[in-house]
């Protein structure tokens, strides 16, 4: 099983410039608990969780009627809250060498890319899905 197997394809990104507030936003639209951070040209600089979010409001929750009044969600830029320079994984790497790296490094997502292109995002939560459909595939045919 490789990360292309599990992985989001096309993940939803924002930009460099982009607010707190269009990361919450998409986020919650989205469905999704990271963002990749992508430069004005595509290129991948930076990666943006929910805790990163968070943690620059400088709350334990972010709870919706709070920061769609607060102004700092419309002056943070994600440059300023994002984790720069994160570790990567190609889509051909075993999905065991995704689990590894997030272990090790204590991160929940690692962007997939190919050569230059982010190609997809792999999550903690997929990693656990796929060992868990693994392990039930094994159990029905022993």
């Amino acid at each position: 099983m490789n990360v292309s197997d599990i992985m989001t394809k096309k993940p939803a990104t924002i930009r460099l410039q982009s607010s707190l507030r269009e990361a919450l936003e998409t986020m919650d639209k989205v469905g999704c608990h990271h963002l990749p951070v992508l430069s004005s040209d595509g290129h991948l600089i930076g990666v943006v969780s929910d805790r990163d979010c968070r943690t620059a409001l400088n709350s334990p929750h972010i709870m919706r009627e709070r920061w769609q009044d607060e102004e700092l969600i419309n002056r943070l830029q994600a440059r300023n809250f994002m984790t720069p320079a994160p570790i990567v994984v190609p889509p051909e790497a075993p999905a065991e060498e995704a689990a590894r790296l997030m272990l090790q490094n204590r991160i929940s997502c690692l962007p997939v890319m190919r050569d230059e292109t982010l190609v997809g995002i792999v999550t903690r939560t997929d990693i656990v899905a796929a060992f868990m459909n693994l392990a039930s595939r094994r159990g029905m045919h022993s």
